[in-house]
């Protein structure tokens, strides 16, 4: 029976477990970096058009880090988030500009083509076993090439009036397209900390073997990990096709980057079996803030991807530091000897009476 100590103990042990976790680290970090831009800029970074304007532009950076995350948790990855993401997004203009599809039907042919492509991605990596970095290497020069062809030089900005307006539209300041993104966030989550496939997910990138031997399908996990990077890339190229006043073949080039960026210094293991959602969203919000200080203290962009390239590999190299350590210090104290056989009162009871000491 669980008592009412025993909730306040655990209840504090998960607490003193936050507070010593990556993503509070980040919520203090991103809490310290948004005070901070509003001092700076004497208090027009917290008003209204300024928020919605930050917000409007974080929701991409969140869509794309949730899609290599999604790739990562079975220790998988994808290059082309960014080449599929602009290619959704051009496609998605092309249908409504050029050919006059209405909004509705041109994003949902664009997420189920962004899916598509994930799922095919996935496949032909299980039936060739061909390593995932060369083919989504492979699958992004493919789909670079396929959004040059859909726009050539041009920028298509004629489409929907109605998706653009949702872009825009923000009530109480928050954008819809940043709430998209905080939906997608919650959803995902649940997926795979509560749904059985999320788990089975998890297991399969944590250990492999252990999964085989469970009866989880290995294969399958990496086509569903990669399926649904490619269903929230998809997603990501509404937010963006939305938010932007045109599309052209530079959409996407920029979201390589960011996208491993916000998974990895969220603390998701770049060998698979761990996620980390709120993790993801708040390392692409300081992103956004970096990107935000840039433009209001007119700094070199060069530096700033430096500066996050450095952070990203300083992440990389400190948690591969930390598990060697741990497995130093688990060699160290060497294997845990086996229980005592409790036998019981029956076992005791068998045994002859000699009549002394036993």
């Amino acid at each position: 029976m669980i008592t009412i100590n025993d909730r306040g103990a655990r209840t504090g042990a998960v607490l003193r477990r936050f507070t010593r976790s990556t993503t509070m680290t980040l919520l203090g970090v991103t809490l310290a970096g948004y005070l901070a831009l509003g001092v700076a800029s004497s208090g027009d970074f917290f008003q209204g058009p300024s928020v919605r304007t930050f917000l409007q532009y974080l929701a991409t950076p969140i869509l794309i880090g949730l899609a290599q995350m999604a790739a990562l948790c079975v220790g998988q990855l994808n290059l082309a988030v960014g080449a599929l993401g602009g290619c959704t997004a051009c496609l998605m203009g092309v249908l409504m500009a050029d050919a006059g599809v209405p909004a509705p039907i041109a994003v949902a042919a664009g997420v189920l083509a962004a899916t598509l492509a994930g799922l095919a991605t996935g496949v032909f990596i299980v039936t060739t076993r061909i390593n995932g970095f060369i083919v989504t290497l492979g699958t992004m020069t493919i789909l670079l090439g396929a959004q040059y062809r859909l726009t050539g030089t041009r920028t298509i900005d004629g489409y929907s009036s109605t998706l653009k307006d949702l872009g825009r539209a923000a009530p109480l300041n928050l954008p819809l397209v940043f709430l998209t993104a905080l939906a997608a966030a919650v959803l995902l989550a649940a997926f795979m900390y509560r749904a059985t496939a999320g788990r089975r997910l998890l297991a399969a990138g944590g250990n492999p073997l252990a999964a085989r031997l469970s009866g989880i399908s290995t294969d399958r996990q990496i086509v569903l990990a990669h399926t649904l990077s490619g269903l929230l890339v998809g997603i990501a190229a509404v937010t963006a096709t939305a938010s932007l006043p045109g599309v052209n073949s530079s959409v996407g080039g920029d979201w390589l980057l960011p996208s491993f960026a916000a998974p990895i210094i969220g603390g998701v293991a770049l060998n698979g079996g761990s996620v980390a959602v709120l993790g993801t969203v708040l390392a692409a919000f300081v992103m956004r803030l970096i990107d935000a200080a840039r433009a209001q203290f007119s700094l070199d962009p060069s530096w700033v991807n430096f500066l996050i390239g450095l952070v990203v590999l300083g992440t990389v190299v400190g948690g591969h530091v930390h598990q060697t350590h741990l497995e130093k210090k688990g060699k160290a104290q060497g294997p845990t000897p086996p229980a005592p056989v409790d036998r019981g009162p029956t076992a005791d009871a068998a045994l002859p009476n000699a009549g002394g000491a036993r």
